[in-house]
């Protein structure tokens, strides 16, 4: 009867640890590829980021695979899979874009916060940049969306508001457009994102100097 009573307890401890050192597991790894997209995205130069991002890509579609029903990995795997459809080009720059959407709002339903806000900003330049139908899925209406969502969730945000900037550039909205590169330039940078962010901080003033 002790030894049962041992047993059950050791199974019962195990069993409440488990959950904890699988999501510990998975936010290491989502932390590691964060810090890599960050290093990719703002130390080398362009053109010369495809296949350290096609990698990244790989590892962050195996990490979703691994823990289905988790935002977090799908978000990270949306973020560097459309930094690799900016990369890419033609149908091959179209498919990665398409799978970083799909991921994107999975991830959403998940989590409607989207991360802070990341998944809508994403999702917005995503549906800004894509071609539109019968080709692609770029949608103006959608895009706005996106980006008002991303702002209602981090109006100070250094990516939403430089994002936005661009597309309203785009629009023809240069007054709002000024507005909000002069938001994205006055905004704080995440610690966890502090490179990204000053460097659209830096492209967020190149914008304003433009306009």
């Amino acid at each position: 009867m002790f030894r049962r009573q041992l047993l059950a307890a050791a199974l019962g401890t195990a069993l409440l640890i488990a959950p904890f050192t699988l999501a510990q597991a998975w936010e290491g790894e989502v932390e590691a590829l964060k810090q890599r997209w960050e290093q990719i995205t703002t130390q080398r130069a362009e053109g010369q980021r495809r296949h350290s991002l096609k990698s990244l890509s790989d590892e962050a579609e195996q990490l979703v695979q691994a823990n289905p029903g988790e935002a977090q990995p799908l978000i990270w795997y949306g973020i560097i899979e459309a930094s690799h459809a900016r990369e890419r080009s033609g149908l091959g720059a179209l498919g990665s874009a398409r799978s970083a959407r799909d991921a994107l709002e999975r991830a959403i339903e998940i989590d409607p916060q989207g991360g802070n806000g990341s998944a809508y900003v994403t999702l917005g330049a995503l549906y800004d940049r894509a071609p539109g139908r019968p080709v692609g899925f770029g949608n103006s209406g959608t895009a706005e969306r996106m980006f008002q969502r991303a702002l209602q969730i981090r109006p100070d945000g250094i990516d939403v508001n430089y994002y936005y900037a661009t597309f309203l550039e785009d629009e023809g909205r240069r007054d709002e457009a000024r507005e909000h590169a002069q938001r994205a330039v006055d905004g704080t940078a995440r610690e966890d994102r502090q490179a990204s962010d000053e460097a659209l901080r830096e492209q967020a003033r190149a914008l304003l100097s433009q306009l």
